[in-house]
């Protein structure tokens, strides 16, 4: 039951496997690009979800 938070993992996967999807100038956040931000934001999204998966995976110790 707790491995289907494994599919967390696959958000960041899919969010930056398709570049068309985020290759654009704008909205610009602090001077940078959307392309750098959005890329950016990703990095601590996911270790949350890293994190998430991790402490639901059934640990046999």
């Amino acid at each position: 039951m707790s491995r289907h938070y494994l599919w967390l993992l696959l958000f960041p996967f899919v969010g930056l496997l398709w570049v068309p999807f985020y290759n654009f100038k704008d909205p610009v956040l602090f001077g940078f690009p959307f392309f750098y931000w959005y890329q950016l934001a990703w990095v601590p999204v996911t270790a949350v979800l890293t994190w998430i998966a991790y402490r639901t995976y059934p640990h046999e110790d």
